[in-house]
């Protein structure tokens, strides 16, 4: 179905077309090369991952680079061979650099991996035929090289309405679309319809310039009964632009900074259509392309069918080319191609041209001239834009006044450097000015993107601040209410509380000597006990629950000493002082001094001479002091005290325990086998002190104490862990006076289940 309703667009240009020179002979086939360069990066967006080593044999066809995000496309392999390389290659780019490539030595099989066409793809849900063109690798065959699965991803609050197929083909010398369109026509219907189920659209309308009368019969022979809407329409440059096709097809214009997709429309190449016709019926993935090989510099200009990634001095050589007669060789065609610095680059997706062309053919642009202001570049600008007042303000790199003049509508199709009587390189200016604004909006984002992350990390570190602050309020209150418990619990009768009964008890001179010294006794006692239970509450682990159960058994036996000692003291002992107390006061200080240094040459690993003499010398003077001091207390009455067995056997349970809790805080803290050989010794010593005061206690002697656990299995081990765990939840919860009385029990039942399990296993 043809129309004639059609509309025109500002501006454009009739340079000399020089179509004929490739035109007139079918495609050709290229040779296979020896050799494929295959640049990762294709098309825009992330430049694909791959996915293949070196040596690896690869086959037609085969998948060699994954798509690295979602704007991104895969790549493969264009014929069989050996994967020879990966890295830096020659690239085709105005820059000259190289780039990331995957080199194929070619193996001449021209062998296919297996292909898995879609004949029925009607039956398949869109998003899986979506996936297909995506890992067929299809970008954009006629522009920018845009991923197609990504073009033809719409917004879901935008409805596409209206598919347009872009055969215009305006730039001069290139006629790839034009011979693709006359020889592949059914292929290309054959593709417009896979986009037409999967876009679903109102209308598909397709626009041919007039200058292609064949393309034009074999198009609307193919597409029949369709009804697809074939629009023929005059020639002018640049009418193959995607925003000045639409416009010209339907009127509509594409709103400033704006896409397609914004209007509801989705605009294709004729090549693209091809490409999806071959991934979706045949299976194949874009592998190749259609291109022309045209200039004067060529014996035999035409168009090629080439493998991606062939060299393009081999497709040169292949269509005639004469080195002597080369002046400049183009990519892409005269007034949006660049010039290729080498041809070692290889042919890539978006090659849809090599122009050769001679000195007298595009002979080089005479020197630029001041701007006159003629207005000739703004009459033939399709964008409807200021190209004068773009490059004044380029020049004074005015990066927002650019902006507000809408530089990035700017095509860059070259009609306003075309037309300049001044010969002003506008476009030149135009891109730079782009890649400006590009790297400082770039910069600003990075820029915010460190403000964001500074800010995100400062608020984190309040909201911690705050939770600390939190929890110590919480602390405070809990050690508030536990304070509060305490003093009304202290304000019980006196003879209940043995503390309160001594202070009530003190009167003249106050307490015995001895009495004195239990009371420190237990104070310290308590001390410790408060000291270990609430390093228990914040790491509850089975050590530090032992450590507690001996510290508060130390405790409770120096409380009893203490309260039978205020017991047994009568009126009139309590209220009297020996005579004599000065002097025993100084002889437990000179006792105490003694204990000290021999304590501190006790610790020492291994002793000489010297240190062992004055650790006899000490030793001596102890004995001596502890005999006066027993002799200077004989003449005043005393309290009660306990056997001098009774007392070694207490120190020596306080040493072994201090001695037991150094070894298992070094265990922990992963101390060296030096370190933890000597505090093994020294618990050792610990031990066989207990067992020397055991024996010279009154009381029965307990089992002997191992240093060395029996091995327990893992089993027993984790129901242990189980049990100490819940016990040590019980007692957080039973601390903290707010506790909910279900929780309490339920974490008592969880204790009573884990130590009943714990008894049934070592039985």
């Amino acid at each position: 179905m043809t129309s004639l309703n059609i509309w025109d667009i500002h501006g454009g240009i009739h340079p000399p077309e020089h179509k004929e020179l490739s035109n007139r002979t079918p495609i050709q086939q290229a040779p296979l090369p020896a050799r494929l360069i295959l640049p990762v990066a294709q098309h825009l967006g992330a430049p694909a991952e791959p996915c293949v080593t070196i040596s690896e044999r690869v086959l037609k066809g085969q998948r060699i680079a994954e798509a690295n995000g979602f704007v991104s496309a895969p790549l493969h392999a264009p014929t069989s061979g050996i994967v020879s390389f990966i890295g830096p290659q020659p690239y085709p780019h105005v820059s000259g650099l190289p780039a990331t490539a995957i080199v194929i030595d070619s193996d001449g099989r021209d062998e296919w991996t297996a292909l898995q066409a879609h004949a029925d793809y009607r039956q398949l849900p869109p998003a899986d035929l979506l996936e297909i063109i995506r890992q067929a690798g299809i970008s954009g065959l006629g522009g920018a090289g845009f991923p197609t699965s990504v073009k033809l991803t719409a917004p879901r609050t935008q409805t596409i309405h209206t598919l347009i197929i872009n055969g215009a083909e305006c730039e001069p010398y290139i006629t790839a679309d034009d011979l693709l369109m006359r020889e592949k026509a059914a292929e290309l219907v054959a593709g417009i319809d896979v986009l037409e189920h999967l876009i679903k659209p109102q209308q598909v309308l397709i626009g041919i310039e007039d200058n292609k009368p064949e393309a034009i019969e074999a198009v609307r022979s193919a597409i029949g009964q369709r009804p697809y809407l074939l629009k023929v329409f005059p020639t002018k440059y640049p009418s193959g632009g995607e925003k000045q096709l639409i416009q010209i097809l339907t009127g509509e214009e594409v709103p400033s900074g704006g896409l397609p997709v914004d209007i509801g429309m989705v605009c294709q190449n004729v090549g693209t259509c091809v490409a999806i016709h071959d991934a979706v019926l045949l299976g194949k993935p874009l592998i190749s392309r259609i291109t022309t090989l045209t200039g004067a510099a060529l014996s035999r200009p035409m168009n090629v069918e080439a493998l991606i990634g062939t060299p393009v001095a081999e497709l040169l050589a292949f269509a005639g080319l004469d080195r002597g007669k080369l002046n400049r060789l183009i990519m892409g065609g005269p007034m949006m191609g660049f010039t290729l610095p080498s041809m070692d680059v290889p042919l890539v997706k978006t090659t849809n041209c090599l122009l050769a062309a001679t000195l007298d053919e595009l002979p080089p642009p005479p020197p630029a001239l001041p701007c006159i202001r003629c207005g000739e570049c703004a009459d033939a600008c399709p964008a409807n834009l200021l190209p004068q007042q773009l490059h004044f303000f380029a020049l004074g790199h005015e990066h927002e006044q650019l902006k507000a003049y809408n530089l990035f509508d700017c095509i860059e199709c070259g009609a306003c450097a075309y037309v300049c009587p001044s010969n002003i390189p506008l476009v030149q200016y135009y891109r730079a000015a782009k890649g400006e604004i590009r790297e400082l909006e770039q910069k600003q984002q990075k820029a915010e993107h460190s403000r964001q992350r500074f800010e995100w990390r400062q608020e984190r570190l309040r909201r911690a601040e705050e939770r600390k602050e939190a929890d110590r309020k919480a602390r405070a209150e809990r050690a508030a209410r536990a304070k509060a418990v305490h003093a009304q619990a202290s304000s019980a009768p006196l003879q209940d509380d043995p503390v309160a009964r001594v202070q009530a008890q003190k009167t003249g001179t106050g307490l015995s000597e001895a009495q004195k010294k239990l009371k420190i006794e237990a104070s310290m006692a308590q001390v410790a006990l408060k000291k270990a239970e609430k390093q228990l509450s914040a790491h509850a682990t089975p050590e530090l629950e032992m450590q507690v159960a001996e510290l508060r058994i130390a405790a409770t036996d120096a409380q009893k000493a203490l309260d039978k000692a205020i017991t047994a003291a009568s009126p009139t002992e309590v209220s009297s002082a020996p005579a004599d107390g000065e002097a025993i006061k100084k002889a437990k200080i000179e006792a105490a001094m003694l204990r000290a240094q021999i304590r501190k040459l006790e610790k020492l690993e291994a002793h000489d001479a010297e240190q062992q003499a004055e650790l006899t010398r000490l030793q001596t003077r102890l004995v001596e002091a502890e005999q006066a001091l027993g002799g200077a207390g004989q003449g005043a009455p005393a309290a009660p005290r306990k056997p001098a067995g009774d007392e070694m056997l207490k120190k020596a349970k306080i040493e072994l325990a201090m001695k037991r809790a150094e070894l298992k805080k070094a265990e922990k803290a992963g101390a060296d086998d030096a370190e933890l050989s000597k505090l093994r010794d020294g618990l050792t010593r610990a031990e066989q002190a207990l067992h020397v005061a055991e024996e010279k206690s009154a009381k029965p002697a307990p089992e002997l104490v191992r240093t060395d656990k029996r091995p327990i299995d893992e089993q027993a081990r984790a129901l242990k862990t189980e049990a100490a765990l819940a016990r040590a939840d019980l007692r957080k919860l039973e601390r903290d006076a707010d506790s909910d009385a279900a929780i309490v029990e339920a974490a008592r039942q969880r204790l009573r289940e884990a130590e009943r399990m714990v008894q049934e296993y070592d039985s």
